[in-house]
């Protein structure tokens, strides 16, 4: 045994997201290769400079990739062995967070504003296509993912319980929320990239199907966390306007909740609850929209210390349960 202790670094993987031409997308750095995925933006915690995690995350989000972010908020900590080829390299625990930006973000005057962001922002449901039902249940589900789960748990049936849980099956409602519930379920099946990959099966018969596209090492992992976070939070926190512009039409708003949860609202349930809430104020503004004018609001409480501590508590009339 070696008496030299393994060197440690902390590495901060940030899942950005934000909302853009109808779509829900996450930020995505580097150039996809036979060997090597995409990845999320990450970069080092350096103590010495940075008195927080989150400040350090903040400061180099800001240079390297040009984005200001809004919320913030920590995963999880992933520190697990063999997670990288060379045992000689120092070990890497990698922070997931979870980050909200803003489309054509409005600064304060002081603020130097970085470079505008014309990076990779990409669809965030192509990682995750079987968790968009906003055109209704996916296809994939019932000619894909839940054919290829069922053989794999002819070989192990402990698993059966959190399929039924996890896909809502056998009298179980689909919960948007557990999207890692089911990412962890199709790496351990052997449907995803990834897992192929971690288990180094050169040469080995390639799984059918191999579900969306894969992330360098364990991000797609921290974007399903990000995403089941985000799903949840949104119901008693108001960080979907973290998402918004200064000024949206509650059709705008409404457009973004539904990107974010995967599903279609009912308009006049989602504008009451709207309204209910009090987060909102109107600007006095019209925006033309499918060919009339729609009010313009915002959000009324402008510092975030001044928010009040609830969501919108949407409510997405979950999915009816598979029998399959």
């Amino acid at each position: 045994m070696s008496s030299t202790p393994t060197e440690i670094l902390i590495d901060l993987s940030t899942a950005i997201l934000r909302q853009h031409n109808e779509r829900l997308e996450c930020r995505l750095v580097g150039e996809a290769t036979p060997a090597r995925a995409k990845r999320l933006p990450f970069g080092p915690f350096m103590p010495h400079q940075h008195r927080t995690m989150e400040i350090g995350l903040r400061h180099w989000v800001r240079e390297q990739v040009g984005v200001d972010l809004a919320h913030v908020e920590q995963l999880y900590t992933f520190a697990d062995q063999g997670r990288h080829a060379s045992e000689e390299a120092a070990h890497i625990v990698s922070v997931g967070y979870l980050a909200l930006t803003r489309t054509h973000e409005a600064r304060t005057p002081e603020d130097t504003p970085p470079a505008p962001d014309d990076g990779d922002w990409e669809d965030l449901y192509t990682f995750f296509p079987w968790e968009d039902w906003r055109q209704g249940r996916p296809e994939m589900l019932d000619g894909q993912i839940l054919p290829a789960l069922d053989k794999w748990l002819e070989k192990d049936t402990q698993a059966a319980d959190r399929v039924r849980l996890a896909f809502g099956r056998d009298g179980a409602q689909w919960d948007e929320e557990f999207v890692l519930e089911r990412y962890e379920l199709l790496y351990e099946a052997a449907l995803v990239e990834e897992a192929l990959i971690d288990q180094d099966a050169k040469g080995a018969p390639r799984p059918q199907p191999v579900l969306g596209r894969a992330l360098h090492l364990d991000h797609r992992r921290i974007l399903a966390t990000a995403l089941g976070r985000l799903r949840s939070k949104l119901k008693y926190r108001p960080v979907i306007f973290d998402l918004m512009p200064s000024g949206f039409t509650l059709r705008a708003l409404q457009n973004t909740t539904e990107m974010v949860m995967g599903v279609n609202l009912h308009q006049q349930n989602f504008r009451r609850l709207v309204e209910k809430s009090g987060f909102l104020i109107a600007t006095g503004k019209t925006q033309r929209a499918r060919g009339r004018p729609a009010e313009v609001f915002r959000l009324r409480h402008n510092e975030r210390t001044e928010r009040p501590l609830s969501g919108l508590r949407v409510s997405t009339g979950r999915a009816k349960p598979s029998g399959k």
